[in-house]
């Protein structure tokens, strides 16, 4: 018997247990399906089966085939799947973590201090020796803002923890602040940039995955993917945390361990993310949510569950961004917010009965 098993409110049903297995095949065959169509999709004209049928038929790809298909499209689906699973397994970890439905990331700060970072770079980079400019090339904001969550992350840690225990509660009061004082630093630079300046940071406060390389795949993949299978094992943990933080000490759980790998495995994914691709929203909040009303709530296959469906709607909304207003793409984050925003809502509409479906 496990955890889930014996916490009252927590634990499912076996034929809920069930479903949310089957889950995991299905969302996988439709994670799949939806990256045929992100590898097919684009305003180039290269067709994807055609080159497959070249490739079976012995055929060497043209020169177009090999750059649109290697060059673009697949560092852009490897980073899209990448990013979404981070983003909705960090959103799904910190709402067991804080025990509130409507936590994000955002929450501690990592979001609020990769931006600042991001945000530096466009406006004070050209600031920097022209050596250090040179090292970092295009890989400046990336950098700067992966630094800027690592350094919210410390410094929230440090002021929620005291005697080796961190609390929880003033980790999202010190998030608050900081996000708070990141936005107000950030407001300052806004002001300060010029023209070009001001759309950088428009377009990369709005998210894309445009510019996805190869270079960034290798930076970002490594990290993301080691966080993902970390969180997968802190399901048990999640399941008895959600009885508070007594009931976990007695069935077994080392809290404090708990606490400070998941604020580690947050930290590093969401980072990363928002690093690679700007600031996208909703699919941290939404995604736990669903599946949550779906499979029910057991992190044991929650977290799993959370990454194949966060991949394949970030896909989803990435193949729309490409398609809506072709040949020119729509930043990814809008298209989030416009189709997270009425679910979310939906589902606090659900949760109050005031609506049945």
């Amino acid at each position: 018997m496990t955890i889930s098993d014996s916490i009252p409110g927590i634990a499912a049903p076996t034929d809920r247990r069930s479903r949310a297995r089957q889950a995991h095949v299905w969302l996988a065959l439709f994670l799949v399906a939806v990256s045929v169509i992100s590898l097919a999709t684009g305003p180039t004209g290269t067709s994807l089966w055609g080159a497959i049928a070249k490739l079976l038929a012995g055929e060497p790809l043209t020169a177009m085939e090999r750059v649109v298909l290697w060059d673009i499209r697949m560092p852009r689906l490897i980073l899209g799947i990448t990013v979404g699973a981070a983003l909705a397994v960090s959103g799904a970890m910190m709402q067991g973590l804080f025990r509130n439905p409507l936590a994000d990331p955002g929450l501690v700060g990592v979001g609020a201090g990769a931006g600042l970072g991001a945000i530096l770079a466009i406006v004070l980079g050209a600031l920097l020796p022209l050596w250090a400019q040179d090292v970092a090339g295009n890989a400046l904001v990336p950098i700067a803002a992966f630094m800027g969550g690592w350094l919210s992350t410390i410094i929230l840690y440090r002021v929620s923890t005291r005697q080796g225990r961190t609390s929880v509660a003033t980790m999202l009061l010190a998030g608050i602040a900081l996000g708070a004082l990141a936005g107000a630093v950030s407001g300052i630079l806004v002001y300060m940039a010029d023209d070009q300046q001001l759309r950088d940071l428009t377009f990369w406060g709005l998210g894309s995955l445009a510019g996805a390389t190869w270079s960034k795949v290798l930076v970002a993949g490594p990290l993301i993917g080691l966080a993902v299978i970390a969180s997968l094992f802190l399901g048990r943990g999640l399941n008895a945390l959600a009885l508070g933080e007594a009931t976990a000490v007695h069935l077994g759980i080392p809290v404090q361990r708990l606490k400070s790998v998941s604020i580690l495995i947050v930290a590093v994914a969401t980072g990363a993310a928002v690093a690679v691709s700007g600031g996208i929203g909703f699919i941290g909040i939404v995604v736990p949510h669903l599946l949550r009303l779906a499979t029910g709530p057991d992190h044991e296959t929650l977290l799993l569950n959370a990454a194949l469906l966060g991949a394949t709607l970030l896909l989803g909304a990435d193949i729309i961004s490409r398609l809506i207003i072709a040949p020119a793409e729509l930043p990814i984050g809008i298209v989030t917010a416009v189709l997270g925003a009425p679910v979310f809502l939906w589902i606090l509409l659900r949760r109050r009965g005031l609506v049945d479906l």
